[in-house]
């Protein structure tokens, strides 16, 4: 196909869309090379956030001190040239800190509203789990509704608007465990590990090199997609198809956490919704037209591991739900 007939009114409505797709999905490409330009050793992690960037979805990133989870969520904003606020959740926080409050302006004697952090693309909530449960609702309607109601009045969240949250998971003095109800409005649970040695010994090259993890713009770290762009890509994810077996596939394996006898509660419709979701944002950046079942499998850990409740019996075992869901997958026909 020649250049004239890409651009043309006149190319093949089936032709045009493809050549599009493949357009955003290389930006995408494009992402991954400048986030890799200040975060070294956690590719998944970065896929993880792709995913839920296309699928409109939350994250949650959970692993120790030092693995770069603020780095990595701030590197990701600048490639993408979204707006990013980071909010250090502490046990003082108050809900109005958030997502803004009623501020009394003596010169017009009224009450004007002050936006909060929230009112961002991408909010970085650092230690989530440091904060009160009152502060921790704060951001449930936000995280679900995409707006904020304060004083009677609902105002609308800017679009993309998605929470990445951070939590410790060595620490438990002064912190409050995520109520089964906020957790299950992350699209995904991502867990950063110590990067292997050879991307260790990377790390510190580059610091010897006098890398900044503050300064990005020393680090050569540029914006190659904007807002329009990852509008452009979510809706070709929303095309991507699935067909009434591979559907089934996720419903059985959903009701196969809930029979499970180690596990205390399944995983919910909203937990296979959004299976479904980031399985298409797989497959769209692998460049299927449908998801499969290996999109599926790809993406149930991250996005069921926080929504499986196990029985105190079996944590005491010392069984986990990564260890559970592996376990289903093998259990639970394939289909062909």
């Amino acid at each position: 196909m020649t250049d004239t007939a890409q651009g043309s009114p006149e190319a093949p409505a089936a032709q045009q869309p493809r050549h599009q797709s493949s357009v955003v999905r290389d930006q995408f490409a494009l992402v991954r090379t400048e986030v890799g330009k200040a975060v070294v050793g956690q590719d998944g992690a970065v896929t993880g956030l792709i995913i839920a960037l296309l699928a409109g979805g939350h994250v949650l990133l959970e692993g120790v001190p030092g693995v770069a989870k603020t780095l990595l969520v701030r590197t990701l904003s600048r490639a993408l040239r979204l707006d990013t606020k980071r909010v250090q959740f502490t046990p003082d926080l108050m809900p109005g800190d958030v997502t803004g409050s009623l501020v009394y302006d003596a010169k017009i004697g009224e009450f004007d509203f002050r936006a909060g952090p929230v009112f961002t693309n991408i909010l970085l909530a650092d230690e989530i789990n440091r904060t009160p449960p009152k502060t921790q609702a704060a951001l449930l309607e936000a995280m679900e509704e995409r707006q904020v109601s304060v004083d009677g009045d609902t105002r609308l969240l800017p679009v993309p608007f998605i929470v990445a949250a951070t939590q410790n998971p060595i620490e438990y003095e002064g912190t409050y465990t995520l109520p089964e109800a906020q957790l299950d409005r992350f699209l995904l649970k991502l867990v950063l590990d110590i990067p292997e040695r050879a991307d260790e010994v990377e790390v510190l090259t580059r610091s010897a090199a006098g890398f900044n993890p503050r300064n990005l713009e020393a680090a050569g770290v540029s914006a190659v997609l904007d807002a329009a762009g990852l509008a452009a890509a979510q809706a070709e994810v929303a095309l991507v198809g699935s067909s009434p077996d591979v559907i089934a596939y996720i419903v059985d394996l959903a009701r196969a956490t809930r029979q499970s006898p180690s596990v205390k509660l399944g995983v919910s419709p909203r937990g296979t919704t959004a299976l479904l979701s980031a399985a298409k944002a797989w497959a769209w950046l692998n460049g299927s037209a449908a998801i499969t079942p290996d999109h599926v499998q790809a993406m149930l850990l991250p996005v069921w591991r926080h929504r499986v409740q196990l029985r105190p019996e079996a944590e005491l075992e010392g069984v986990s739900s990564d260890s559970i869901l592996r376990s289903i997958m093998q259990q639970v026909q394939v289909p062909i």
